[in-house]
């Protein structure tokens, strides 16, 4: 792998919209119509241009979509809240069965990894391969409490410069170009009625958030998976993958060096050879 990140641009690509439980999701295209699907899923608090960076990378053999979850991004907002993991999981479902998603790869990073580790083991049949990103794949009471915390949080600004030079990607640690965030931060905000910016996503996604056990949901996910570690992230531990093997012997893990928990951010082109990797071996 390199040693070095190698500079690269945000990848263009345009607006589709499906529905889900009665909510408009918008989601990414990136082009490559008629080769086999690839879908990405965000984090928390995140959107689907955190894959802005990786995407062009796949295109050649893949059509590469990216969504917005329910209450992020683009897409609508539930009302009332409901964001569970199962909810989450749920309009995926949705989503795979109306873009008709056949043997598809699921790549999905942090928040994102845990709803399409439910999906896979909810409901088998559609899904191919599934490369899991830096997820929290045991999230524990306490941590969950820290992010109803986050939750109660509100902020506004007075124009989106302003949002975009306050912007921080959260964990930090994240060794991603300043001009990196800040396409992520320009794509991140919103202006309300009042004239004020504020953050496209919802704060009931983490007001709502609870403990769950992504462990168990591998018993139940045969296709081929990868979990990818950011190297100086401690979220995919040796304890944590060793009671992944455990019940899913065929799980592989591999480690994205010169990144934290934001691995397409923080090394785009170490991220796009180990995944390439992995889907040219289960071809």
């Amino acid at each position: 792998m390199n040693q070095q990140h190698t500079p690269v641009k945000a990848a263009p690509s345009s607006s589709g919209h499906v529905t889900a439980d009665g909510l408009n999701l918008h989601f990414l295209d990136y082009g490559g119509a008629g080769r086999p699907a690839m879908l990405c899923v965000h984090g928390g608090a995140a959107h689907a241009h955190w894959f802005d960076f990786v995407a062009a990378a796949f295109t050649a053999d893949y059509h590469v979509r990216a969504l917005d979850q329910r209450g992020h991004g683009d897409s609508d907002w539930a009302d009332p809240p409901e964001y569970s993991t199962a909810r989450l999981a749920a309009d995926l479902h949705e989503v795979t069965e109306q873009l008709d998603l056949r043997d598809f790869v699921l790549v999905a990073h942090s928040m994102g990894g845990m709803v399409s580790l439910n999906y896979a083991a909810t409901y088998p049949g559609r899904l191919g391969r599934l490369v899991i990103v830096d997820s929290t794949l045991r999230l524990t009471d306490d941590r969950a409490g820290m992010m109803r915390e986050r939750g109660a949080r509100q902020s506004s600004y007075d124009t989106l410069d302003d949002l975009a030079a306050r912007y921080k990607l959260m964990p930090s640690g994240s060794s991603a170009p300043a001009e990196v965030v800040g396409h992520i931060a320009r794509h991140a905000g919103r202006q309300s009625a009042d004239g004020r910016w504020r953050h496209k996503f919802d704060r009931n996604v983490y007001a709502q958030r609870n403990s769950i056990d992504g462990v168990s949901c591998f018993a139940k996910i045969a296709v081929p998976t990868l979990l990818v570690k950011g190297a100086t992230s401690a979220r995919i531990s040796p304890e944590i993958y060793a009671e992944v093997t455990a019940v899913a012997p065929h799980v592989e893990l591999v480690e994205v060096h010169g990144s934290d928990h934001h691995v397409t951010l923080d090394n785009p082109a170490a991220f796009v050879e180990v995944v390439q990797a992995f889907l040219k071996r289960h071809a």
